[in-house]
């Protein structure tokens, strides 16, 4: 069960949402919206948002760009974490990140288990961290944005989750740049 402690206050946190897709374009872009409505909801600032193909290199490119941003603290992708050929985006954040939260992935399966039962196993949901930025690449279905951000998000991205939490070691996630 989730805990909070109220005497510490909130940290909106800056987050640029990415939907892949071949088709869609703003106007269409469901997931997208459900995140950027639940990102504003809670709080949280919207920092940017873009829709790119299904290209590896395009992915990175714009995941780097953003991890540059000293004004993104975190990406959100949709789309391009499934089985097909064109499904590519878990290997263009692989292609970016420092180190992997693996235990995202796990976590996500599980929040989707109960939710789809086996069909969770066709998700390649991952999380990162890539120059003190994290990163995290989510199946392109409203259902699984929704679940991510309740289940999972909501509360790694807010500053008074008990026992810990995301943001709190936002300070140390690029002190190995730091080091000389």
């Amino acid at each position: 069960m989730p805990r909070f402690d109220e005497s510490k206050e909130f940290i909106p946190v800056r987050i640029a949402v990415l939907t892949v897709s071949d088709t869609r374009g703003l106007d269409q872009d469901r997931s997208g919206d459900t995140l950027v409505g639940r990102i504003e909801g809670a709080g949280h600032i919207l920092a940017d948002r873009k829709i790119i193909r299904d290209e590896r290199d395009q992915i990175a490119d714009q995941l780097r760009r953003w991890c540059a941003d000293k004004a993104v603290d975190v990406i959100i992708s949709t789309g391009g974490t499934g089985l097909t050929g064109r499904d590519v985006t878990v290997e263009a954040h692989r292609d970016v990140y420092e180190k992997e939260i693996e235990a995202f992935g796990t976590v996500f399966t599980m929040v989707s288990m109960n939710k789809i039962g086996t069909s969770a196993v066709q998700s390649r949901a991952t999380g990162g961290v890539a120059n003190g930025t994290y990163l995290f690449a989510l199946p392109g279905s409203t259902g699984a944005c929704k679940d991510a951000w309740d289940e999972i998000l909501q509360y790694q991205l807010d500053y008074r989750h008990l026992p810990c939490n995301f943001v709190e070691i936002f300070p140390r996630l690029d002190e190995h740049l730091r080091r000389k």
